[in-house]
Parts: C-alpha cells; structure tokens; sequence
C-alpha cells in the first residue's frame, strides 16, 4: 500500500485504477470481500422483505373474503406468478428459472466465474414475485444466485487475474446463505461441500469474512432470533426415543432419493413437451400449486374443525412447520401438508418456476419428522414422550431430510442447529443425517444440483468435484458423453455423405446412424464411407449385429471396460427403455479426457 504517493480521497474507493496502484492484490481482495459481505447482506434481507411483504399482503387480503373469493385469489395468484416468470425467462431473463444454485456452478467452473449483473437482478425480481405470490418454492438458491452474481461483478471491477475474478464466487455464495438463513457456519461448509468439494485455507479467509459481516447486517436488520424459534433454549437429555433417528434417517433417506428423481423425470418430460408455449409450462406449475394449497388448507379446515387451517403448501411455508414444532398438528393434518407440499415442489420445479429447494426440503423433512413423533407420542405412554418430543422428531426430519436431498452432511447438521438455535440433539441429528445421506448415495451417485446440469446437458468433465479416481469412475455415463453427437443418414449414399462431410468440415473416426424414423440403426467408419462403392446406401454398410452399448447410467469403469474388451474406440449410448434411441456417443478421448482431470 502506498496511500502517501497518492492522497486518499472518499470517490477513489470507488476508483479500480486507484485500488490497483495503491493496494496490494492481496489487501485489495480483503477490502472486496467486506464489500461483497455488505453488498451481499442487504440484497438477502431484501429478498426475504420482499417475498414476506409479497406474500402477507396477498394472504391478508385473501383470508378476509368469503370461500369462494378465497379460493379464486390464492389459485389465480400462483398462477400469473407463473405466468410472469415464463414469459420473462422466454423473453429477456433465460438464466433466471430454477434456484439458481446449478446456474451459479456452472458459471464457476465453465465460465471463470462470470455472472450477468442482470442476471442477478431478473432473478431477484422473479423470485420475489414467484415465491411471493404463493408458488411452493424457496428463497435461499436465488439468494445465492443473485449475491454469486454481485461477487462476480465486484471481482472484474478489482481484478485483472482470472483467478481472483472467479474465486470471488465462492464468497458471495457463503454471504448469501449467511444471511438467508442467519447461518454462517453452515454457510461456509456449504461452499466447501457443493461448490469447492475440498476444503482450502487459501478461500477461508475471505468466505469467513464475508460470511460475518452478512450474518451481522441480517441479525441488526431481522434480529438475533433464529429461524425457528419454538425450540431454542429446550434442553434435551439422552432418552430412548432418540433411537427414532434411525428410522428417520432411513425413510428420509428413500424419501428424499424418489423426490429427487420425481423432480428430474417431470422436468425432463416437460422440456420434452411440444405444442405448449415454453412461457405457459410455469404458469401450469402455478396452477398446480393454487389447487394443491386451497384443497390442503379446507382439508386441513375440516380436521381441525376451522380451528387451525394450514397454509403451509403456499409459499415458503415455515408457519405450518412452527405449528408442527409446537405439537399443534394433528397426524392426519401432517400426512396432508406432506403430500400436498411434496406434489406442489415437484410441478413447481419441475415446470420451471424460479425458486430454491433449501426451504421446502427442510419443510418436507420436518414433516416426516413431525409424521413418526406424533405416532410415538399416540404409541408410547411414557414421561419421556412430553409435548416437545414432536418438536425434537421434526428437527431430526429436517436434517436428515437435507442431508438426503442436498446431499452435504457437515451443512444439513450445522444448518439445524444455527436455524434452530438448539444444540442438545446434536448426536442423534448427526446421526440420523449419515444414515439419510448414505441411502441417498447408494441409490444415486450424482447429487441433485449436478443431475440438473446433467440434464441441461451441461458436461461435468470441466467440475473440480470429479477429479478423484476413485469417484470419477463410479459416475454415470451421462456426465462426459457427447449429448448431441453428429449422425448421419441411412438412407443416403456414401457420395452425398462424404460430400456432406467435406461442407461441415466434419472428420470422426466413425459415425452412428439413423433410419428415416429417426431410430439408431448402428455404426459406420470414416473409412468405410471411401472404401465402398459411392451409390451404396450408408445403411448398407452400417455395423450393426451384436454392437454393444451403453445406457446413460451405466458406471464410466464399466463403459471403458466394454470398450477395451471389444476394442471399440467410440460407442453409442442408447435409451434403458427404448433400445433404439440415441441418447449420445462416448469415445475414449472422453474417458481419458476425465482420467487425465483425475490425474
């Protein structure tokens, strides 16, 4: 720093030449990161006031009128929500559907770390008005995307380095979660765990401070209080119930895994979808979601006999599990905020709403645990099962729940414990949260945010997260594969073919080929083209009895062994339902591409 060759002045802080010639790389890194954790800190309270000022107002009104006016609102809402996000995410917004997480690591890692400012501010806009207006979603992933994409704008204003530019990601990542949730230390263990996958003294530093300041300008600005309060300062002692962590864990293990898988099948099928307007498939979503969130709250009206209705489906929904937590919630009322809110998720997501997943997996999982509390409680007579029993079963279902889901364990148990502000269930939470995330694991290798880019067709070769041997190679195919491999026609001639080649520019080593339908009818070789007679049809010289292939989720080691043992230098990979749908082609410059990253 040499401040004396050049006299400070209050513009020059906003002055990158001046910053640049005055500071060190280094000081100058630190200074960005106490700006990106204030920066960071206001636009997650913001976002929070915005969707709970959305979102009071538009039940405030609703609640005061007659049923039918009621219902009318709080179906419509969700629905021009949905509306409003399509048509702005098809026109001018592409960046801003889903949570915002996947679209942050990919910018990470294959972009340098370079996120529109735009971005930023479309999904800021959009998730207020989704979430805000009653859509069964959560705040934390655009949260992140929009801080992630400050941090990026704060990086290529300070820095020349690349290097610098991108690591600023990571720190406005662990703000915004700091701040969303009043968590910093599952805020930090988050990034290591989804973004970083290893943990590096050379980003502590910087994530810690931006991760302090965030939490401090969202406790002076929300307050000190937890998330969740209604448990904080009970104290737990060492009981036999606790054992019910086991079968928590293992039902929220099976859970989680399917709702995953759910939100994957149904996203894929709607992207599949033709003749519906991409910017009309949220506004189905929405939709669902008005229907699903008024039938629960009059069937919650009927088992309560008007008492307590739940909203709990509609928006972030943390009123219905503080009801929960308080052993207010009859079992037949939990078992229908679960299937509803499940459902509502699910169309939520999977049509292209924007909002997160952190919320509604931690609601969904205080659920389940709300669910097996109160039947302990109806089974067992004993003084050990009083009241706040339920509340200690709902917190080992959130856990374990994200733990299965999200599949970061350090973070589900941190993340319990700062939203709650209860410590004494720290052992049967860990672990119930192991077991969910063992289960969660062996039946699904890839976690849910890279399944997202999976399916976008977004290749995972370029993620840092896969460079172990050891986990690389128990991978799906489907993350190096080519999704949208050049093919060529049966039905046309080796001449027209070899002409076609030469216009594109085109040259493998061979090709898979298609009939008139479209379906895969086998292999052709570059030289085969030029060998056999120009007016032979390509189909006629197409390989095609006994080619082995592979599916999507056939492991990367079992792919490269067909592949030796044949001695295959490419190989098709075809639909696990439909053997004559080309899903992609793999070639071993793909798995020594991935081996070399392992190296």
């Amino acid at each position: 720093m040499n401040i004396g060759q050049s006299p400070f002045k209050l513009k020059h802080l906003f002055d990158a030449e001046w910053l640049r010639a005055n500071f060190s790389e280094a000081q100058r890194f630190l200074l960005v990161s106490m700006l990106c954790g204030v920066l960071c800190g206001v636009v997650a309270v913001l976002f929070h006031h915005s969707i709970e000022f959305v979102f009071h107002n538009l039940w405030h009104f609703a609640s005061h009128q007659n049923p039918l006016v009621f219902s009318l609102v709080m179906i419509l809402a969700p629905t021009l929500g949905g509306l409003l996000v399509g048509w702005c995410v098809y026109k001018i917004a592409p960046n801003a559907a889903g949570s915002g997480i996947p679209q942050t690591k990919m910018a990470f890692y294959n972009k340098n770390g370079h996120i529109s400012l735009l971005d930023g501010f479309y999904r800021f806009v959009l998730g207020s008005l989704y979430v805000g207006l009653g859509n069964s979603l959560g705040r934390e992933g655009p949260t992140v995307h929009a801080c992630s994409a400050i941090a990026s704008k704060l990086g290529r204003w300070a820095f020349r380095s690349q290097n610098r530019r991108q690591a600023m990601v990571p720190v406005g990542m662990a703000a915004a979660i700091s701040a969303a949730f009043n968590a910093p230390i599952s805020a930090i263990t988050f990034v290591f765990e989804e973004l970083l996958d290893q943990f590096s003294m050379k980003q502590i530093g910087s994530i810690m401070i931006s991760v302090v300041i965030a939490a401090v300008i969202s406790r002076l600005w929300l307050g000190e209080e937890p998330v969740i309060t209604t448990l904080k300062g009970v104290e737990f002692t060492t009981e036999w119930w606790m054992l019910v962590a086991i079968p928590i864990g293992v039902i929220a293990g099976y859970f989680g895994h399917y709702f995953v898988k759910c939100i994957l099948l149904l996203r894929g099928k709607m992207k599949s979808v033709k003749g519906v307007p991409v910017y009309l498939k949220p506004m189905f979503g929405g939709l669902s979601c008005g229907l699903l969130g008024v039938s629960a709250y009059f069937i919650t009206h009927l088992l309560t006999s008007g008492e307590s209705p739940e909203s709990g489906v509609f928006s972030i929904g943390y009123e219905s599990l503080q009801h929960a937590f308080e052993g207010k919630t009859t079992l037949l009322v939990l078992v229908t905020l679960l299937v509803f809110k499940t459902v509502a998720v699910i169309l939520n997501y999977a049509t292209g709403g924007s909002g997160g997943l952190f919320s509604p997996t931690l609601f969904i999982g205080g659920i389940i645990g709300g669910i097996l509390g109160t039947i302990l409680v109806m089974c067992v007579d004993s003084s050990s099962t009083e009241a706040h029993v339920i509340g200690g079963c709902v917190l080992l279902g959130m856990g374990a729940m994200f733990g299965s889901v999200v599949r970061c364990p350090f973070t589900s148990i941190f993340m319990i414990y700062e939203l709650t502000g209860n410590y004494t269930l720290i052992l049967p939470l860990m672990f119930g949260n192991i077991v969910s995330w063992q289960i969660a694991r062996n039946l699904g290798r890839v976690a849910l945010y890279d399944s997202l880019l999976i399916q976008d067709k977004i290749n995972l070769r370029q993620f840092s997260c896969y460079r172990g041997s050891q986990d690389y190679q128990n991978l799906p195919v489907a993350t190096i594969m080519t999704h949208e491999p050049f093919t060529l026609q049966g039905t046309e001639t080796c001449e027209s073919t070899l002409g076609l080649l030469r216009e594109l520019n085109k040259k493998h080593h061979g090709y898979p080929v298609l009939d008139e339908a479209g379906e895969f009818i086998g292999l052709v070789m570059h030289h085969e083209l030029k060998e056999n007679s120009p007016e032979s049809l390509v189909s006629s010289i197409t390989t095609c009895s006994d080619l082995t292939y592979v599916t999507p989720e056939t492991p990367i080691r079992e792919a490269a062994h067909q592949m030796i043992k044949h001695d295959y230098q490419q190989m098709p990979v075809l639909s696990k339902l439909d053997g004559k749908r080309l899903l992609g082609f793999l070639t071993l410059n793909d798995i020594a591409r991935q081996q070399n990253a392992a190296d």
